[in-house]
């Protein structure tokens, strides 16, 4: 694909992407009509629809499209930083390490602001991945020891999870909604609150293109071309761990799209890393909005957790992908 192919896939992934958010603020509690909608978008009253669109429905729909470009980069930047196909952040620990302490705060530590929750949970998946990676031999050994290590890391953080869930009493319920990924009752401000952190890790990785299609190849050839790996490696993962460190206060883990975007990404072959990494945050945004849009239509008017609709959307194409003999890891130049 050449980069006009690129850029024209690219628009179509963000056009549907505000296609979805357009519909998204239609069903509810109270279903809008399309009229009405469009009124309020251009004109707002201040009447009930109004608040409906402006202050329920459109931050939700926005933060949705936000955190699965962040979430699908991220899991880029692990996959490219591992040369391992299963590299995500649920997969290699990032996500629990990153849930946690925030959990763990927010029970045992009540009077912590949670404006510091993304730095605790940055600390925390950076610890976490650490931990994996020393297991995968930083990184570098079968995708078997990188599953293997982080699903250890994953269920041993997730225990301590679960025991401090059970210390939590009554607030315990909104915590395990949390738990399960989600958006409900997302705000502007919380929009605000993840853009910085996924900001950092999406142009950082458009930044540092092409030391990523170096690390495509191998330590010793990118080596040979002069990248410094002992300074590179630590700030990738850093990169792909400031997204998570974001998202995860807000919406709490969101499965898979970081192990599935990134992979369908490569299937449509893309002209370069850095359209590469843009194609797979566009990816990534529709595929959350997407899930974001049928977790509140699907049963109105209650809603099912996000992170099970986008493990069920998910799934199907990575298995598909798996069949076809299409997952790996395959850099490019540029």
């Amino acid at each position: 694909m050449d980069t006009r192919k690129s850029s024209i896939a690219i628009g179509l992934f963000i056009a549907a992407t505000l296609l979805i958010v357009l519909v998204g603020l239609l069903p509810g509690a109270k279903t809008l009509p399309i009229e009405a909608v469009l009124r309020v978008l251009f004109a707002s009253d201040g009447k009930i629809e109004s608040i409906l669109v402006w202050t329920l429905r459109l931050p939700r729909s926005l933060a949705a499209a936000v955190a699965g470009a962040g979430l699908a980069v991220s899991g880029y930047l692990l996959q490219a930083l591992t040369r391992n196909p299963l590299a995500d952040p649920g997969i290699t620990g990032v996500t629990a390490g990153a849930v946690a302490p925030i959990v763990a705060c927010f029970v045992l530590l009540p009077w912590f602001s949670s404006v510091y929750y993304p730095f605790v949970g940055l600390a925390g998946g950076l610890a976490a991945a650490s931990v994996t990676f020393w297991v995968a031999r930083g990184g570098n050994g079968r995708p078997l020891h990188l599953a293997l290590g982080g699903v250890s890391v994953s269920l041993f953080l997730g225990a301590i999870t679960i025991y401090v869930l059970l210390l939590a009493g009554p607030q315990s319920t909104a915590l395990l909604f949390w738990l399960s990924g989600g958006f409900a009752g997302r705000t502007w401000s919380h929009l605000v609150h993840m853009l910085p952190w996924v900001g950092v890790g999406m142009v950082g990785a458009l930044l540092l293109h092409r030391v990523i299609a170096m690390f495509a190849l191998s330590d010793h050839a990118a080596a040979g071309m002069g990248v410094q790996l002992n300074f590179w490696k630590p700030v990738l993962l850093l990169l792909g761990i400031c997204p998570v460190a974001g998202i995860a206060p807000v919406a709490g883990p969101v499965a898979f799209v970081g192990l599935a975007a990134p992979h369908i990404a490569r299937l449509l072959r893309p002209s370069g890393t850095a359209w590469e990494i843009a194609l797979t945050a566009a990816i990534g945004a529709l595929m959350v909005t997407c899930a974001d849009l049928i977790a509140r239509a699907i049963a109105i008017p209650k809603e099912l957790p996000v992170g099970i609709i986008t493990a069920l959307l998910g799934g199907p194409i990575f298995i598909y992908l798996i069949q076809r003999g299409r997952v790996g890891f395959k850099g490019k130049a540029g």
